[in-house]
């Protein structure tokens, strides 16, 4: 929400005097937001919306964070250990071979 003006009003989007339905204030009386219906001022809930994530969601999450940790285990262990860091650059030119072979498979195949 964005207010502004340098005028004292508690009302927000230059209240004019008429109660018009959507109109908003603060009432300091209350220490609340309030929002006019045509009838009444009613308070707006002020609490503390939450968002949560399904189980699947959840799910990724965790192998992600399982995944991460064991390519930090791998990079700390290449960094100490030759034949981890020469295992590591194989399985690297490994997939970079695989992503090429794919790709000109796609290509090979709507071409076909």
């Amino acid at each position: 929400m964005q207010v502004s003006g340098g005028s004292t009003s508690t009302y927000v989007n230059g209240y004019s005097g008429l109660q018009g339905v959507g109109n908003m204030r603060y009432n300091t009386t209350n220490q609340c937001m309030e929002v006019f219906d045509g009838n009444n001022w009613i308070q707006i809930n002020m609490g503390v919306a939450s968002v949560g994530l399904n189980s699947e969601a959840e799910s990724l999450l965790d192998w992600i964070k399982s995944k991460q940790r064991q390519e930090i285990e791998i990079l700390e262990l290449a960094i100490k250990n030759e034949s981890v860091r020469i295992a590591l650059e194989n399985v690297k030119k490994a997939q970079d071979q695989l992503t090429i072979t794919a790709h000109l498979s796609r290509e090979h195949e709507t071409t076909s």
